[in-house]
């Protein structure tokens, strides 16, 4: 894989409903080496893991030119595609959120529905699939086939059931499908009930979310998951092991 086109290609390959790829979510070039020596096919940038390691709040609280700054760091240490989580789209227009993620060397997005420039408001179904939409067109006149990762936040809403929300969030992500996307994440960490109606009721892949400390790759594949991440849980247990190795030396 050498060019843009041939990675973006190759990423999508991997998602396989029953047979999902795991991408380990990285933050810079170090954890990006790290897991491309381990073997693995891709990863993505997480938003929150990117704006820890350089101080910064999550939810939009980097610049759109700083993550980008970030991920070419990150692509140029890999040769694996690399996936990013772009939040809600930092209120940048599609063309130029298209043009600036392959310009830093990346072949997909992640796109949320919480607009957080908007005091954390949840986009309305149709709105989101809208802009994915647009963003769907933005990449095809590049030529490269950008993986978009259409992603909805209702099941994280604080005060619902995830199993009585389950079917309004299938509803928003079957618009994001129409829409032009290639993947559907729902984001959330839920039982197996729901987590197979999801993969069973979308039209596309589904994008699940896990520990990487208590996760099993057998247990999405048997939901028919096309794909693992970690968000913010891979630099979080890191953290975790890093406070054990250097308490004794406090």
């Amino acid at each position: 894989m050498t060019t843009l086109p041939e990675k973006a290609a190759a990423f999508l390959e991997l998602h396989r409903p029953g047979d999902p790829v795991i991408l380990p979510t990285v933050w810079d070039a170090w954890s990006a080496d790290l897991v491309q020596q381990a073997g693995f096919p891709a990863l993505t940038v997480g938003s929150h893991p990117l704006a820890n390691s350089v101080g910064k709040p999550d939810q939009e609280g980097m610049a759109f030119a700083d993550v980008l700054g970030r991920v070419r760091e990150i692509t140029a240490a890999v040769e694996i595609p690399v996936s990013v989580d772009l939040e809600s789209g930092y209120g940048v227009e599609p063309v130029a959120l298209i043009d600036g993620l392959l310009d830093a060397g990346a072949v997909g997005f992640n796109l949320e529905d919480t607009v957080h420039k908007e005091g954390g408001r949840l986009r309305e179904p149709q709105e989101h699939a809208d802009l994915v939409g647009r963003l769907r067109r933005a990449a095809d006149d590049t030529g490269v086939h950008v993986v978009v990762n259409a992603r909805t936040d209702l099941l994280l809403a604080p005060s619902g059931d995830p199993a009585e929300l389950v079917g309004p969030a299938i509803e928003r992500l079957r618009l994001a499908a129409a829409a032009g996307a290639d993947v559907l994440y729902p984001v959330g960490r839920y039982g197996p009930e729901v987590l197979s109606r999801l993969c069973a009721e979308l039209p596309l892949p589904v994008n699940a979310v896990t520990l990487p400390e208590q996760g099993d790759k057998a247990y999405f594949a048997e939901a028919g998951a096309a794909r693992v991440s970690f968000g913010p849980f891979l630099q979080w247990a890191l953290a975790t092991e890093a406070k054990r190795l250097l308490e004794p030396w406090r």
